[in-house]
């Protein structure tokens, strides 16, 4: 038999509920899968944390969008992702998200190389299951808008590295610039040059930190 150790990142339950039944439902007969469940980025890190010293896990489900962890620092199922790639760098690691933004989706192939990267508007029942199967044996499998975007334009301008998505993440959550030092270990100096430079960018025109927000959200980076 098979055994294999897989964990689900999804801050909805129900969907959660909807892969394991999915996979429990399509598994192949000689496989017997453990599954462990998280809702939000402190209890799944936890969870890769002790994974890691005991038993790694096999296959790892990362929505993007989850609560942010309690210190502020992992702030996304990307941030997650990237943990389980250093501490079990075997394990095959799956994004699913509702982004289909062509911006966001090149960020994440770059920033993870997940083993498979699934749009939840496009995927089915089947498409999970066949998904799957396909990573266990030879990822990568990419769903049908992330195929199409990246037959479209194969490389991104926009690549946002952790730092400056740290500095949109902190912005969004009120701190002011003046403020962000006390989060970023840089200079006041630094950290207006990359806000600078991430409004050039985003072609944000008024200068403003509101349409720089807007616009990183309209482009799925928050």
């Amino acid at each position: 038999m098979q055994q294999i150790n897989i964990l689900m990142v999804d801050d909805h339950p129900m969907i959660i509920e909807g892969y394991q039944n999915t996979l429990m439902a399509t598994k192949n007969d000689d496989q017997v899968l453990l599954i462990d469940t998280a809702n939000n980025c402190d209890t799944a890190n936890e969870l890769l944390q002790r994974a890691s010293k005991e038993r790694p896990y096999d296959v790892c489900f990362f929505d993007i969008s989850l609560p942010s962890s309690a210190d502020g620092a992992i702030s996304s199922g990307e941030d997650l992702a990237k943990i389980a790639r250093d501490i079990m760098p075997h394990s095959k690691i799956i994004i699913l998200t509702m982004f289909n933004e062509s911006y966001r989706i090149h960020n994440i192939i770059k920033a993870v190389e997940p083993d498979g990267f699934l749009i939840k508007s496009d995927l089915t029942s089947m498409e999970l299951a066949e998904a799957f199967q396909h990573i266990l044996v030879s990822p990568p499998y990419y769903s049908s808008t992330v195929n199409n975007y990246l037959k479209k334009s194969v490389t991104s301008d926009i690549y946002i590295d952790d730092i400056n998505r740290k500095i949109l993440h902190l912005l969004s959550q009120g701190i002011k610039t003046r403020s962000l030092k006390e989060y970023i270990d840089l200079s006041m100096s630094a950290i207006e040059k990359r806000k600078k430079q991430m409004k050039l960018l985003f072609s944000v025109e008024d200068g403003k930190d509101e349409t720089l927000l807007k616009e990183a959200r309209d482009k799925g980076f928050l």
